[in-house]
């Protein structure tokens, strides 16, 4: 996960970059915990792309804990990270708060009927919200 501190630490800094693609990286927990710090705090990316990894439960509940104080992400990718049921339910309860993410993509990764649940009715009333599982 030494490259996704170093990514981490550039997006901080950034006011150019609006898409990333990070997928296929063995991106895990620890380094979607910085990435997802440094969400928090940049006013610029708009699409990521985390697709392939293996962020797990804990990876997908520090990016859940950045979409509540991000204001500008509107496309994330989460396929294929093994986020499992405990991951989903985070992310879903962090929709709530947010309400600029337009675009989420959860296919392939052990998330149960209530996972699925939880998602679906968190974003049932958005208009144009697209959400895969």
């Amino acid at each position: 996960d030494a490259g996704a501190v170093a990514i981490a630490d550039a997006l901080k800094g950034n006011a150019v970059l609006k898409k990333l693609n990070l997928a296929g990286n063995a991106i895990q927990a620890e380094g979607a915990k910085v990435i997802a710090e440094a969400l928090k705090v940049n006013g610029v990316l708009t699409t990521l792309y985390l697709g392939s990894n293996r962020i797990g439960p804990d990876g997908a509940k520090a990016l859940a804990d950045a979409l509540l104080v991000n204001g500008v992400l509107n496309i994330l990718d989460l396929c294929w990270n093994y986020i499992g049921d405990a991951g989903a339910i985070a992310v879903a309860d962090a929709l709530k708060g947010n309400g600029m993410l337009t675009t989420l993509w959860l296919q392939y990764n052990g998330i149960d009927n209530n996972g699925k649940q939880r998602l679906r009715d968190v974003v049932k009333d958005r208009a144009k919200f697209r959400l895969m599982l």
